[in-house]
């Protein structure tokens, strides 16, 4: 801590603290004048030495700066004596002249000497070149010495050259000829240290990382020598032609730059490439195999790393040239293993090598920065997208092929459709179809992305869809054009609709099997998608087949339209129920046998409904109806069909299905004063069904104008008092059209 300075009242006041310090008032001034006088002595020495330094100093600076000058001026006298000799030098010209045939004197002698020198010369360097380029992986023993050798015959060729720029034409081709062979040699040189760099990795494996050393120092040899070359070039520039010509080296700018340092990089970007290309061309056909088998790129640059590396001077940087051109060649071969769109496996295998590339290169501690640009130009996603678009166009191309093919065979009709090992009629579409979409589904599940497979699924469902409209559309155009010219058709339209209602049912079940594989693959949020797709696929199947049972029945009808037409007109009297019945009975022998069981149970169950409808509009349309004959008919019409139908399906069933015309039977049979009675068992049933029942009335013959008009009234309060309405889910007699009164009168 510091302390505060004491003033003068309180030093005083430490002597005089009492009053009988006051007699020491007289010593004690004595003493401070005491030292007072010490102090002064002290200070008056201090600045006289002071003073007297300060004098020294400015004498010697004075000295200094006439030295100086006196320097500058000899400085000039010397430039002076320089800039023009002859002054002080008479035969300054002669002495100048003599030295200059004297150099070029021994030039000349020296050129000779050199020229003659060189044959053998070359002819040690090219045993040398030769036997050392022969085992290009062996230890290169006279590497060193061959690049002195050429290093010392090319600075002669270039200073003889550049001496000989003014000789005549022929001695400059003389020259030229006698260099030619160095000239051919270093080029063998240049090739020879080229390919030593394209092999530094392969020299390092075959344990001579020693030659890489010495290929470096080549280089950095060489570079110094550029370097000289290219500043002297830059001082010649700069400065006089006579300056310049002082300097002998200044005359050897002949020099070819070798820029070996550059070359090297290259040369070993280049073999990387070459190797690159080698790994694709082995594997062209299987590229997959190229990705699997690129491990010997890790391998190298492991061994890069460790071994190369060291044999290079730090400033090289040159593990990271290694993974620039690594990464740039790599990048090369997959874009073009991106751009060879013709199988979608490639593809995706690349997807996921990718992925796999960064996480081992990121494993190897590699800089990303050393990675740029990224592969693909980081464009990935873009494979994904390529990857559908070419599932889209394989499946749209197979697909169209196939239902071209089969549309043919179906509507030409030339053989009779194939029979499987149940003796069902088959076509081989399904099986077909779903090869293909199998094959594309694995290879989007090999993907391991939910949103991959979800698309896939996709546009399957949207090319199932479309080949089931072509079906639909192909379906009604057959059997129109059966319906309307039947004699300008093919046969067995029948049978081919069998067989396709087969096929329909057999994708719907792989198609359900296929929904089964997935869905436990994914996630929720790809499992609600995908199986809405497939179980609308699966729907798309069923109606394709509903439509083709729906045209087995049509097939009949329109073959029973002349007997139809006649229900419940006078023909119909002589028991036309029994045409119908025995060709139903005919066509549904083929259909029992070649239609699968569970089509058939439905179309079964369609052919009844239809056959009821056929009857009931005919009854709700007929005219006057002869009783009780009519009544005694429909009886045995109802026999009729229990008995072929029970030969389709169980009694129960039947009797359940033709309940409807059990009723309408009794509405038929019962008197005027209890029809009320059945109608209630009808209308509980089926509901009101007004119109159909007052036809039905109206066209019974044993009543009159009246009767009809007593018995709907009766109906007609019963329906309101007891609010009869129709049932929640209606029955068949809702597809039950009645005419209009005028229609019904043109009938009759």
């Amino acid at each position: 801590m510091s302390v505060a300075p004491i003033s003068a009242a309180q030093a005083i006041g430490e002597y005089l603290q009492s009053p009988d310090d006051l007699v020491k008032i007289l010593a004690f001034r004595k003493k401070l004048e005491k030292e007072k006088a010490s102090i002064d002595v002290r200070l008056k020495n201090g600045v006289k030495e002071q003073l007297q330094a300060t004098r020294e100093g400015l004498r010697k600076l004075l000295g200094t700066r006439d030295n100086v000058q006196v320097v500058k001026d000899e400085m000039l006298a010397v430039e002076k004596a320089c800039d023009n000799p002859n002054i002080k030098v008479p035969t300054f010209d002669q002495i100048g002249r003599v030295s200059v045939v004297h150099r070029n004197f021994e030039s000349t002698e020296e050129m000779v000497n050199n020229l003659l020198d060189m044959a053998a010369k070359l002819d040690d360097i090219e045993r040398m070149l030769a036997s050392d380029s022969k085992d290009l992986l062996g230890p290169a023993p006279n590497l060193l010495i061959i690049h002195y050798q050429i290093n010392q015959l090319e600075n002669f060729r270039n200073q003889t050259m550049h001496q000989a720029k003014k000789a005549k034409q022929s001695s400059k081709q003389t020259l030229e000829r006698w260099f030619e062979r160095l000239n051919n040699v270093i080029a063998a040189f240049d090739e020879y240290i080229l390919e030593l760099a394209a092999n530094v990795l392969n020299l390092v494996r075959a344990g001579y990382p020693d030659v890489v050393v010495k290929l470096i120092k080549v280089a950095e040899v060489e570079a110094r020598e550029d370097e000289k070359a290219v500043a002297l070039r830059f001082v010649k520039k700069a400065a006089k032609l006579d300056a310049a010509l002082k300097f002998k080296s200044l005359q050897a700018n002949a020099r070819v730059l070798k820029h070996y340092r550059t070359k090297i990089f290259k040369a070993i970007a280049e073999s990387i490439l070459a190797k690159f290309e080698e790994a694709y061309q082995r594997d062209e056909q299987n590229p997959v195999a190229f990705l699997s088998n690129i491990t010997w790129m890790y391998q190298d640059l492991i061994r890069i790393e460790k071994d190369v590396v060291p044999c290079f001077p730090p400033d090289y940087d040159i593990y990271s040239h290694y993974i620039r051109e690594y990464h740039k060649a790599l990048n090369i071969i997959v874009k073009r293993l991106a751009t060879t769109k013709n199988d979608a496996s490639v593809l995706l295998a690349l997807f996921d090598w990718l992925k796999e590339y960064k996480e081992n290169m990121k494993d190897l501690n590699i800089p990303m920065e050393l990675l740029e640009p990224p592969l693909l130009d980081g464009k990935e996603q873009s494979l994904i997208d390529d990857y559908l678009q070419l599932i889209i166009q394989k499946l749209d191309e197979w697909s169209n092929n196939l239902i071209i093919s089969e549309i043919a065979e179906f509507t030409k009709r030339e053989n009779p459709p194939e029979v499987d090992s149940d003796g069902l009629y088959e076509t081989q579409g399904a099986v077909i179809l779903f090869q293909m979409v199998n094959q594309q589904i694995d290879l989007a599940t090999e993907s391991g992305q939910g949103a991959i497979l979800a698309r896939v699924v996709s546009e399957t469902n949207r090319v199932m869809r479309s080949i089931q409209d072509k079906w639909v559309k192909v379906i009604e155009a057959e059997f129109k054009k059966q319906s309307e010219k039947p004699d300008e058709v093919a046969g067995g339209l029948v049978e081919y609709c069998i067989a396709l209602a087969n096929d329909q049912i057999k994708s719907a079940d792989y198609a359900e099997a296929l929904l089964g594989r997935l869905e436990p693959l994914v996630s929720e949020k790809y499992r609600v998608p995908i199986n809405e797709r497939l179980n609308d696929a699966i729907d798309g199947y069923l109606d394709v087949a509903k439509k083709c049972t729906q045209t087995l029945i049509d097939i009949i009808f329109n073959d029973l339209k002349p007997a139809t037409k006649s229900l419940f007109q006078q023909p119909w009297y002589d028991g036309m129920i029994q045409q119908i019945v025995e060709t139903m009975r005919d066509y549904m022998g083929d259909y029992q046998t070649y239609l699968n069981p569970s089509l058939l149970e439905l179309l079964v169950e369609d052919l009844l409904d239809a056959l009821l409808i056929t009857y009931l509009n005919a009854l709700a349309n007929s005219p006057k109806l002869k009783m009780p004959a009519a009544a005694e008919r429909v009886r045995d019409d109802l026999s009729e069909m229990r008995v072929f139908f029970m030969t389709l399906k169980p009694a129960k069933e039947i009797d359940e299905s033709l309940e409807v015309l059990e009723m309408i039977l009794a509405l038929m049979e019962a008197s005027k004063d209890i029809v009320f009675l059945s109608y209630w068992s009808f209308a509980k049933v089926h509901g009101p069904n007004l119109a159909f029942v007052e036809g039905l009335m109206k066209s019974r013959g044993d009543f009159d104008r009246t009767a009809v008009s007593e018995v709907m009234d009766s109906i007609k309060r019963k329906v309101k008092d007891e609010n009869i309405q129709d049932p929640e889910e209606p029955t068949i007699m809702k597809k039950v059209a009645v005419q209009n009164a005028f229609s019904r009168f043109l009938r009759t």
